[in-house]
């Protein structure tokens, strides 16, 4: 008996998914993302420089990929480092 409700319990963990987050970008209505935000896109880039997923951001799949652009254009412009000091 104890074995069966150890498996229920299991089984439930598994099934536990955390809240998805809301894109920032629909949430304040942003048409499209500027790469001369500087301050908007450091909250997208992590310590080492690196774009921050979808799934750590909270972006949606079209605000990901202008975030993308937008990251590599500022860093080809000099705005952003293309890696950490």
């Amino acid at each position: 008996m104890a074995s069966s409700t150890a498996k229920k319990r299991a089984a439930a963990k598994k099934e536990r998914r955390p809240k998805r987050k809301i894109c920032n970008f629909c949430a304040d209505k942003i048409a499209d993302i500027n790469y001369k935000d500087v301050a908007r896109l450091r909250k997208y880039i992590s310590e080492r420089g690196k774009i921050l997923p979808r799934r750590i951001s909270g972006n949606c799949a079209k605000h990901q990929r202008l975030l993308t652009v937008a990251v590599k254009q500022a860093r080809f412009i000099a705005f952003l480092p293309f890696v950490a000091e």
